[in-house]
């Protein structure tokens, strides 16, 4: 395994490679099941949830309005229910549509 050191901190891999963390700062319910995101580096996404909502049983209380917009962020995922419902932040980064 590689590592090498930046700014004190030793990381993973090799300083090309390198990819840093990327966290969702806030959240917001939008209309027709999408949510829009600010992340730590200054930029601006929208996710829309609606296939995930509709393919999978875990997502089907989120069909609910005004279950989905209570949405909130726990370790930078987009979570509802009590944490029993959330989508992975990389998932939200990778393929949410930047608008800024």
């Amino acid at each position: 395994m590689h590592m090498f050191i930046k700014n004190d901190i030793a990381y993973a891999g090799t300083p090309e490679t390198y990819k840093p963390i990327v966290n969702a700062i806030e959240v917001k319910p939008l209309d027709n099941y999408r949510l829009w995101f600010h992340f730590s580096d200054d930029s601006f996404k929208i996710y829309d949830c609606a296939s995930l909502i509709n393919e999978g049983r875990v997502f089907t209380p989120l069909k609910d309005k005004n279950v989905f917009d209570k949405v909130y962020l726990v370790g930078g995922a987009p979570t509802w229910c009590n944490g029993t419902i959330d989508i992975a932040p990389e998932t939200i980064y990778e393929e949410g549509v930047l608008v800024k």
